[in-house]
């Protein structure tokens, strides 16, 4: 059994980890700006991690729950496990001579949004855990 240290943490380092896959991913589209035909690829997981942080504090879904009228009906199914990161193509941008569609001033924009994003969690992973180690602290002092 593992401890936890809080149900924020590991929505932290969930998100961490979606940022880490996104930063790859815009670092394969920038290192395939030359390649012939390539689409720009990208990831959309704010969907999940709402999905995730709901179920974590089991806020109230805001779509319209079924009415269970017999205590035999079928319950329904439970949305927010299904929720995943989705995969996409970047599509916006004009497809050059050769059917590339990458933009460096694009990618290297998300590139940074990212990075400071993926930056504030790690701060705020740091703040969470300061937090923990100070009630540790103030009650080891308390004889």
């Amino acid at each position: 059994m593992g401890f936890e240290i809080s149900k924020t943490y590991s929505l932290l380092t969930q998100a961490m980890n979606y940022r880490s896959i996104r930063q790859k991913m815009i670092a394969s589209n920038i290192a395939n700006v030359d390649t012939p035909f390539y689409k720009p690829r990208d990831i959309s997981f704010q969907d999940a991690l709402i999905a995730q942080e709901n179920k974590l504090y089991k806020n109230p879904s805001k779509q319209l729950q079924m009415a269970i009228t017999n205590p035999r009906d079928l319950k329904p199914k439970d949305e927010s496990e299904s929720v995943k990161p989705t995969l996409f193509f970047r599509d916006g941008q004009m497809a050059r001579n050769d059917g590339n569609s990458v933009d460096i001033d694009v990618e290297t924009t998300e590139m940074s949004k990212n990075s400071i994003m993926f930056n504030a969690l790690v701060m705020a992973s740091k703040k969470d855990r300061a937090i923990f180690n100070s009630v540790i602290d103030a009650s080891s002092k308390v004889n």
